[in-house]
């Protein structure tokens, strides 16, 4: 059987008039969320429950009721799928290691109905929440400018070639040597005068003491 904690209670679907699935069994006759409750707190006994008669009872309840809120019929659904089930953990041999306590398949129950309950409540929230082209509306883009598009160069693959190549020898840049330019030291220019001058006898002009080779940068 199932638990003795009377304190917790399932969240039952809000259904009211033919929305209400009554049952008519050998063992109970009622709603269907009234004996998962009495079923909790073992003052029903679920081996006397016909799980058949259950099952052919949801199923004309649902072929019955054309309008059925979809949640309404997802939470019976649950309902008589966990009355099932543990009916047949009731018949059974249990195993303790393997198979739920009673008590923890009531709450395993409770936890997927409030679940349950949570995503509709969620989809509720977002359904109600406004919506781009029937609540609001997007400004409308403005015209603004055309902007047309004009080629500043146009050149064929060998004018490329070609500037590649421009830059290149741009980047080459030649190396400058500086050349030395002919000149005689002051002590060189002394000697070479003394020696002239020691040989010469007659008054000469000063040309004629520059070497026999001397280009014109000497006479500059």
């Amino acid at each position: 059987m199932l638990g003795d904690d009377e304190d917790d209670q399932f969240e039952l679907p809000s259904a009211a008039g033919d929305d209400i699935l009554t049952l008519e069994l050998d063992g109970w006759e009622g709603p269907l969320d009234l004996l998962l409750s009495l079923a909790r707190v073992q003052k029903v006994d679920l081996r006397e429950i016909s799980i058949l008669a259950l099952t052919e009872q949801y199923i004309s309840f649902i072929e019955r009721a054309k309008a059925l809120k979809l949640e309404i019929a997802a939470d019976y659904l649950v309902m008589a799928a966990w009355l099932a089930y543990l009916k047949s953990c009731l018949l059974l041999p249990k195993d303790p290691e393997i198979d739920p306590s009673p008590e923890e398949l009531a709450m395993r129950l409770q936890l997927r109905l409030q679940r349950l309950h949570a995503m509709r409540e969620a989809g509720a929230r977002l359904m109600g929440r406004d919506r781009l082209g029937r609540d609001v509306f997007a400004r409308g883009s403005p015209e603004g400018l055309k902007v047309i598009r004009k080629a500043a160069w146009d050149a064929s693959i060998y004018d490329l070639i070609a500037a590649y190549g421009v830059v290149r020898a741009r980047a080459d840049v030649p190396m400058h040597i500086v050349q030395r330019r002919p000149v005689m030291t002051l002590e060189q220019a002394i000697e070479r005068v003394s020696r002239m001058i020691g040989v010469t006898i007659d008054w000469t002009s000063l040309e004629a003491f520059l070497p026999s080779d001397a280009s014109g940068d000497y006479r500059r």
